[in-house]
C-alpha cells in the first residue's frame, strides 16, 4: 500500500516533489512561448501573415482561460497525480497533430487542445508544489515550480527557436510530444498520492471560497502583469528584426537572455516576496513601466534592447509566484480553482495583450506597436496592487470579536 503524502516540511529546504514539478511546467513553459521565436518561419511554411501565426500564442492563452478553471473542476476528485500525468499524455498527442498539419484551423484547434492540458497541469501543479511545502516556503515552492516556466525561456525557447531555424519549425513540436510523454511517466512515479484522510474535494466549497474580494484583485493583477509583458514577448522577433536590426539567427540568443532575467525574477521574487509581498510587487510594477517606456524610445539601438529585453523577464515575472501564492491563500478553502484562476488570469491577459499587439502590427507603429500596448497595459498595474493593499490594511486594523463564553 502506498505511504500518504507526508506533512508539510517546516525546514528550510523544499522536498525533491517541488523540483520534479518544475520540469513539467518547464515542457508548458517552452510550448505556449516556443511560437514567439519561429512566428517567421512558420508564416512563410503556411502562406499566413506574421499576425495570423501569432494566432497560435493568442489561442493558446484562450484555451488556457477557457481550459484552466474548467479542467481544475472537471479534475477535482482526481488523484492529482492521475490528473498531471494525463494532462501531459493530451499534450502530447496536442503537439503531435501540430507537428502534421498544414492546415491553420487544424493547427489552432491543437493548440487549443494542448492548453486545456497545460491549464490542467499547471492549477494543481502549483497547488501539489505549495502544499508539499507548507505556508512558510509556498512562495519560494512556487517561485521554483513557476521557474520551470522561466526556465523554459532560458533554454526550452531559444533551443526551441534554434531548431525551428535549422530542422525546420515542426520539429521542436516532435521534440516536445517525445519529452511530454516520458515526464508523464516521471510525474506519476514522484509525485506521492494523495493523503487517504484527505477530505473529499468540495465544488461548492471551491466556489464559496472565490467570494472573497482580495481574490479578485489578485487575479486583475495577474492579468496585468502578462498583459503587458508577454504583449512585448509574443513579437519579439520582428522588434528585433525590423527595429534593432539584428539577423534572425540572433532572436534565439536575445530569448535565452530574456529568459535568464525570467528565472532569476521569478525564484528571487518568490523568496523576497515571502516576506515582504506588496513592497515586491510594487517595485516590479514600477520596473516592468519603465522598462517598456526605455524599450518603446531605444528599441532602434540593438545593444540597448537586448539589456532591456533581458530586463523585462526579470522584473515583468518576479510577480507570478506571488501573486499565485497570495490567490491560495486568500482562497484557502479552494486551492485549486484559486491557482487554475490565477493562471486563466495570466493567460487572459496574454490572449488580450497579444491579440491588440498583434493588429498594430499593420499600423504606422509597426514593430513598436505591441510595446506601445505593453507600456499602457503595465501602467494600469497600480490600480489592482493599491486596492489590494488597502484591503489588507483595512482587515489588520478591524478588531477581532471574541465570542462571549458559553
Amino acid at each position: 500500500m502506498s505511504s500518504p503524502t507526508p506533512p508539510p516540511s517546516t525546514e528550510s529546504r523544499l522536498p525533491f516533489v517541488t523540483y520534479v514539478l518544475a520540469s513539467g511546467v518547464f515542457l508548458m513553459g517552452t510550448t505556449e512561448f516556443i511560437v514567439a521565436g519561429i512566428l517567421p518561419e512558420i508564416a512563410e511554411d503556411l502562406n499566413v501573415s506574421v499576425s495570423d501565426a501569432g494566432l497560435m500564442i493568442t489561442v493558446f492563452a484562450i484555451g488556457m482561460i477557457v481550459g484552466t478553471p474548467a479542467m481544475a473542476v472537471l479534475t477535482l476528485r482526481l488523484p492529482r497525480r492521475v490528473t498531471l500525468s494525463l494532462a501531459l499524455l493530451v499534450f502530447a498527442v496536442g503537439h503531435i497533430i501540430v507537428a502534421l498539419s498544414s492546415l491553420m484551423p487544424v493547427i489552432l484547434a491543437a493548440r487549443f487542445l494542448t492548453a486545456l492540458a497545460t491549464g490542467a497541469f499547471w492549477a494543481v501543479a502549483a497547488v501539489v508544489g505549495a502544499q508539499a511545502a507548507g505556508p512558510s516556503l509556498s512562495s519560494k515552492a512556487l517561485g521554483i515550480v513557476l521557474g520551470g516556466g522561466m526556465l523554459a525561456n532560458v533554454v526550452g525557447v531559444p533551443l526551441g527557436s534554434f531548431a525551428g531555424q535549422t530542422i525546420g519549425w515542426r520539429g521542436p513540436f516532435w521534440i516536445l510530444a517525445v519529452l511530454a510523454v516520458l515526464g508523464a511517466l516521471i510525474i506519476f512515479r514522484q509525485v506521492p498520492p494523495d493523503p487517504q484522510d484527505a477530505p473529499a474535494p468540495s465544488l461548492r466549497a471551491e466556489l464559496r471560497a472565490l467570494r472573497d474580494g482580495r481574490v479578485w484583485l489578485v487575479l486583475a493583477g495577474c492579468a496585468v502583469v502578462c498583459g503587458s509583458s508577454l504583449a512585448v514577448y509574443s513579437f519579439i522577433a520582428p522588434l528585433l528584426t525590423d527595429n534593432s536590426g539584428l539577423p534572425a539567427s540572433a532572436v534565439p540568443l536575445v530569448l535565452v537572455g530574456y529568459g535568464i532575467g525570467a528565472f532569476i525574477g521569478s525564484n528571487v521574487g518568490g523568496s523576497i516576496g515571502a516576506r515582504r509581498p506588496f513592497a515586491l510587487l510594487f517595485f516590479s510594477a514600477a520596473a516592468t513601466f519603465l522598462v517598456l517606456v526605455a524599450l518603446l524610445l531605444f528599441s532602434h539601438n540593438a545593444v540597448v534592447t537586448v539589456i532591456l529585453v533581458a530586463l523585462l523577464g526579470l522584473f515583468g515575472m518576479s510577480t507570478n509566484p506571488v501573486l499565485i501564492g497570495m490567490a491560495v491563500r486568500y482562497a484557502d478553502k479552494a486551492p485549486t480553482l484559486a491557482s487554475a484562476m490565477a493562471t486563466a488570469a495570466f493567460n487572459f491577459g496574454t490572449a488580450v495583450g497579444s491579440w491588440i499587439a498583434g493588429m498594430t502590427l499593420a499600423t504606422a507603429m509597426g514593430a513598436s506597436g505591441p510595446v506601445a500596448v505593453g507600456t499602457c497595459v503595465a501602467a494600469l498595474y497600480v490600480i489592482p496592487l493599491t486596492l489590494l493593499l488597502r484591503r489588507e490594511r483595512a482587515d489588520l486594523r478591524r478588531p477581532t470579536v471574541e465570542p462571549l463564553p458559553g
